[in-house]
């Protein structure tokens, strides 16, 4: 009896060091997961007439690197994920048009007049703007953004597979 007492011992201890190898390994990947994600780089979904022609209608996955604005390395052309200045909850998805210093001109209601309307963007702030400027809510709406507010830099569409590959910088 106290053999198989202590052959059941093993086995048991054998099992539970096993699980808790296995369950220190599962930590482990999702602590670089958690790290990734929330400091390197994200896929996120974007849709919407915004962005239009550079973006689908129905919705891309793009993959968001998140060095690039901590470090002050985005600029006028780039994409960026934003944090909605009108609405904490939401993300937008547009192109920065200004840096601060940088003088803006821009269309007020492209859609109903030839009115135009310069500015220069303030210190600490970005101006960023829709690529479709008729279907697009952005600084012309709400104003200079935070530079704070910005996200990440879109990197490269991974979805749908014929628009793979790095998103282009306009200037």
């Amino acid at each position: 009896m106290r053999a198989q007492l202590f052959q059941f011992m093993q086995r048991w201890k054998s099992t539970a060091k096993e699980a808790m190898d296995h369950t220190l390994l599962f930590s482990k990947f999702l602590c670089l997961l958690h790290v990734t994600n929330n400091y390197l780089c994200s896929p996120t979904l974007v849709y919407g007439p915004s962005m239009l022609p550079t973006l689908n209608l129905t919705g891309d996955v793009l993959v968001v690197e998140k060095m690039s604005h901590l470090l002050g390395i985005v600029g006028p052309g780039d994409v960026v994920l934003v944090r909605s200045p009108e609405n904490p909850r939401k993300t937008i998805t547009k192109r920065i048009v200004g840096m601060e210093g940088d003088r803006v001109t821009f269309l007020v209601d492209p859609s109903h007049s030839d009115r135009s309307h310069s500015l220069v963007v303030p210190k600490g702030h970005v101006w960023i703007q829709g690529d479709n400027i008729y279907a697009s809510k952005d600084s012309r709406h709400f104003g200079p953004i935070p530079y704070g507010l910005i996200l990440g830099k879109v990197f490269c569409r991974v979805w749908p597979p014929e628009g793979f590959g790095l998103l282009e910088q306009q200037e």
